[in-house]
């Protein structure tokens, strides 16, 4: 599934291309996604500027006078600009958002389990972004913050990082990254890491997000961005997917556990 820096890859790859162009009209060949295509988005869209290309959590939004464009890419979506006239339609190439001067914006989902819904007025107060928690690259981010979040909390660490409404954006992979960077053991409970390690934690989850975005993302099955590239970042994972090889540190080999139902790679040896 695509996460932040997926998504932010994306939004950053498509900017030049959308900002302050006008949609000449939308396109839906197949409205059944997580959610119904609005069936009325071409009338919303058409004859629009778009006036900013944001990122929340993994939505991008897509701001018009009257509202915005929510957009998440599911499982397996992905946005990339198109030149109509040179690009034939595949399967599953769902949506197309045609642009002035001949550019497209097309929406491919083989799973369909993406979005693209319409919020009037502060799109930030829709029911899918109202609840988020703070960016990860919000000055009110820190160890602090983690700590005091965490206070009583018996869940294990991953788990707890790894809620959108504590912080968005820290996905499977990128947590267990993070985690051995820190050197704690992501099934230690939240409510036992004190504030020293929280801070180093707050510290590497920037730092991991931050390497995937400078590096497109990380592609492990279907994942491509804006020009239909793969991501990087997976050629410097030190523990996600590694499960018996050996530790990049210290050579013990990397254990896989199962935690709210996700693959959890860590080593026993450098994190505790």
């Amino acid at each position: 599934m695509p996460e932040l820096p997926e998504v932010e890859t994306t939004r950053r790859g498509i900017e030049p291309h959308v900002l302050g162009r006008t949609v000449l009209g939308v396109i839906v060949r197949q409205p059944r996604l997580r959610w119904p295509v609005p069936e009325d988005l071409d009338e919303k869209l058409k004859g629009k500027q778009i006036q900013g290309l944001r990122r929340r959590g993994k939505y991008i939004l897509f701001d018009v006078d009257s509202g915005a464009l929510i957009v998440h890419l599911g499982m397996s979506g992905s946005l990339r600009m198109i030149t109509v006239a040179d690009e034939p339609v595949k399967k599953h190439d769902h949506i197309d958002i045609l642009l002035k001067q001949g550019v497209c914006l097309r929406y491919h989902d083989p799973r369909r389990f993406g979005c693209l819904l319409w919020a009037e007025g502060d799109p930030l107060a829709h029911p899918l972004l109202a609840e988020l928690g703070p960016e990860p690259f919000d000055l009110g981010f820190s160890g602090g913050y983690l700590y005091a979040a965490g206070q009583g909390r018996m869940a294990a660490v991953k788990t707890f990082i790894m809620d959108s409404r504590l912080v968005v954006g820290v996905g499977n992979i990128y947590a267990n990254e993070a985690l051995f960077r820190a050197g704690i053991d992501p099934r230690r409970a939240a409510g036992r890491i004190g504030l020293e390690r929280y801070g180093v934690l707050a510290k590497v989850i920037v730092e991991v997000l931050g390497e995937a975005i400078a590096q497109g993302g990380t592609t492990l099955r279907d994942f491509v961005n804006a020009s239909g590239k793969p991501g990087y970042f997976q050629q410097t994972l030190a523990v996600y997917g590694r499960e018996g090889e050996p530790c990049l540190l210290c050579g013990s080999p990397i254990r896989c556990v199962r935690l709210g139902q996700r693959s959890t790679f860590f080593c026993p040896r450098c994190q505790h």
